[in-house]
């Protein structure tokens, strides 16, 4: 009777200390719950874990394993023990591997023999009171373990992390239970092992959700990429462009969130901002896709499908073709070799003539930054020449669209087909606009949709001025001007050098086209040089004196 009373008394005892310890452990959880749906660093997030499983259950060491990603082994990731002072790593110290443990024999079978590998493989908790004196594992590895340190294993628990779908994600390994007081070493109880599995399992869960996060952001910005593909596949001179602007935004973005001074002195990025403005980057000119070939690939003034220049090379043939026969004709009729020689050098003036206005149409075809007002005129007097075609009847030179396209000011696209290209930021703010961005990418489109904007108010396709613009967009816009300055693949124009094209970046500037303060930051933080050295031909890297350069001030 006696001996049942004091049982019965031990059992309350036990059962008072332990209620505390369950309020702690149940705190505890609630708390790494918190830390699993905010942390999005999974180093120290698997770290935390195996910190919070051994403080629960009052380990004085534990180790946690990944499972590979073919799933054939578990990888060592972390082991920490508080007796021995050991903090282990799988990138601590450099150099030192410790191997897989496989989790099938060499025969195919699944390794039960390791405590690790047999969670692992039938997806159940082994908790062991005495490694010593326990059979059906192989504990060589443990004992040799112990004699390297002078330490003596003994209870053991080892939890296989499981997600929802009862995923294998890696196993928790737990060593040498202490009591409350952190004396002696106790078997690991049921309650603890309860607490470990639920502890787990929320684990495996969170991790698994992060890793579909990475897998989905990964998946989206390959989807982004595979767009720019198609892209590239429909024009190989824009595909640099989509690759190369998001590279020039960032770089530029960094610089402006590291000033200190200036208009830009409270501008900070943060990483939802950064992950935002290099999608918006790669994403800029997605509804491109939509664009004609024939508009996109335009490398001449004439071209459509095919450069068209060399049909006005065949009318300027038929009227050399018809100088020489009216003037095989006069001679036939004049007889006099002084009259003979008289045609003969009218004829050569006039193929003179036809041969310089021949060459003046094909560089007129040739787009440029801007064609004088005088070359416009004369291609407009060169297209009242009249000739005979294939049918007998005559006709001007050129006809009015051949003259609209070879008097083009700037470039080679008209009025036209400018409309048709920059209507593909029409597009591409409508794709972006329809998707459903969740709330830490909500501003890509945003960003992606102002690079044609400017600060006066006078861009497309919004009208937008520099208020009404976010920074990132604004850093945009210079990004994607000076890219294609500076390109060295537009088939209509060759690659401005370095000088040249912060010439003209700096006029852009002082027309108010572009943010100054961000023009400013650009060339002081020498950002224009560092892409250059990344991206540009060596041949377009000249000296720049930054002192001549529009609309900066050293």
């Amino acid at each position: 009777m006696e001996a049942l009373q004091e049982r019965e008394h031990a059992h309350a005892a036990a059962s008072n200390q332990e209620q505390p310890d369950i309020a702690r452990r149940l705190e505890q959880l609630t708390e790494l719950s918190v830390a699993l749906s905010s942390n999005r660093d999974t180093p120290s997030l698997l770290e935390n874990i195996l910190r919070v499983a051994k403080d629960m259950t009052h380990a004085d060491g534990g180790t946690l394993y990944r499972v590979t990603a073919d799933g054939s082994a578990l990888n060592f990731y972390i082991s920490l023990n508080d007796t021995l002072g050991l903090y282990q790593h799988r990138d601590i110290p450099p150099g030192v591997t410790i191997p897989d443990l496989p989790l099938r024999t060499p025969q195919g079978e699944k390794n039960l023999a390791s405590v690790a590998a047999y969670a692992a493989n039938t997806g159940k908790s082994v908790n062991i009171e005495d490694v010593y004196g326990a059979e059906g594992f192989n504990f060589s590895g443990m004992r040799q373990f112990d004699q390297t340190f002078g330490y003596r294993s003994t209870s053991f628990l080892t939890v296989p992390m499981q997600d929802h779908e009862g995923e294998l994600i890696g196993v928790l390994q737990l060593i040498n239970a202490r009591g409350a007081d952190g004396k002696g070493v106790r078997a690991f109880s049921t309650t603890d092992q309860r607490f470990i599995e639920a502890l787990a399992s929320q684990a495996a869960i969170a991790i698994t959700n992060q890793h579909l996060i990475g897998r989905l952001e990964t998946l989206f910005e390959s989807f982004v990429q595979l767009i720019n593909i198609g892209i590239d596949e429909k024009s190989p001179h824009t595909g640099r462009h989509c690759e190369q602007v998001p590279h020039l935004t960032m770089m530029l973005a960094q610089a402006a969130s590291d000033t200190d001074t200036g208009a830009l002195a409270e501008f900070r990025m943060t990483e939802r901002d950064r992950k935002q403005l290099w999608l918006a980057g790669l994403l800029h000119d997605c509804g491109k896709i939509t664009t004609p070939v024939h508009v996109v690939e335009k490398a001449t003034k004439l071209q459509t499908i095919y450069d068209r220049i060399g049909v006005v090379d065949t009318r300027f043939e038929v009227l050399k073709r018809d100088a020489e026969i009216r003037a095989l004709e006069a001679k036939l009729k004049a007889g006099d070799a002084l009259r003979h020689a008289e045609i003969d050098a009218a004829l050569a003036a006039d193929l003179a003539q036809l041969d310089q206005e021949r060459d003046f149409l094909r560089r007129a075809n040739v787009g440029g930054e801007f064609m004088q007002p005088a070359d416009q005129k004369r291609v407009e007097e060169i297209a009242l020449r009249r000739w005979t075609d294939a049918d007998g009847a005559e006709r001007n030179l050129l006809s009015a669209e051949e003259v609209e396209n070879l008097t083009i000011r700037a470039g080679t696209l008209n009025a036209e087909e400018r409309e048709i290209i920059n209507n593909h930021i029409v597009v591409t703010l409508r794709m972006l606009e329809s998707l459903p961005w969740p709330k830490h990418l909500q501003q890509v489109p945003e960003f992606a949709g102002g690079h044609h904007e400017r600060m006066d108010g006078t861009g497309y396709p919004r009208g937008l001025t520099r208020d009404q613009m976010s920074v990132p967009a604004r850093i945009m816009a210079i990004a994607d001007i000076f890219e294609a300055l500076t390109s060295r693949d537009r088939p209509y124009k060759k690659p401005n050098t370095l000088s040249e094209s912060l010439r003209i970046l700096g006029g852009f500037s002082q027309r108010n086209h572009i943010d100054p303060d961000l023009f400013d930051v650009f060339v002081r933080e020498k950002v224009y040089l560092g892409y250059a050295q990344r991206f540009l031909d060596p041949s377009q890297i000249d000296e720049v004196d930054e002192t001549t350069i529009p609309g900066y001030v050293p």
